[in-house]
């Protein structure tokens, strides 16, 4: 994969700048991964966005997995880790799926998507976030869902081991 875009291009690189443009700011963050829900704001967003879409990306501009530094690789796993653990259980996920994608911000982000009990299985996996009745929300809905991934830790930043 080539990388065209700069760190100063980089609506993820951006974001890791400028908290705002994270709905309640970081999840969870330390000095290699910030763990984001998923923004109206993002490139090719709309009006609702799907609530608890969070986003593990390395604070260092890497376009792909294959890019990532072994430290980075492990710190990556880690968070995905612990964000898909905190969605079940407070956030209320049965499932979380796990994907990279890198077809439109060439920044790597893992996308962790919850599937919530009571999904149709014609809507598991791929369509997770098309469901009519999917939970949909606002940007300060999603604020409020960081906030209570947030708790489940308590104020402690969980720290790989």
């Amino acid at each position: 994969m080539t990388d065209d875009v700069t760190p100063i291009d980089c609506f993820v690189c951006r974001k890791h700048r400028d908290d705002s443009l994270m709905p309640g700011g970081a999840v969870w963050m330390d000095d290699v991964v910030v763990v984001s829900h998923l923004s109206p704001r993002a490139p090719g967003g709309a009006d609702s966005v799907y609530l608890g879409h969070l986003l593990v990306e390395p604070r260092r501009h890497a376009p792909g997995l294959a890019d990532l530094s072994d430290m980075e690789a492990q710190r990556v796993g880690f968070w995905c880790t612990r964000a898909a653990g905190a969605l079940r259980e407070a956030g209320g996920a049965e499932h979380v799926y796990a994907a990279v994608i890198g077809d439109n911000v060439p920044h790597l982000h893992v996308h962790l998507l919850p599937r919530y009990p009571g999904t149709p299985r014609d809507y598991w996996w791929q369509r997770v976030d098309e469901w009519p009745d999917a939970p949909r929300g606002t940007e300060g809905d999603a604020a409020a869902m960081v906030e209570r991934l947030r708790m489940q830790y308590g104020n402690e930043v969980p720290r790989p081991i």
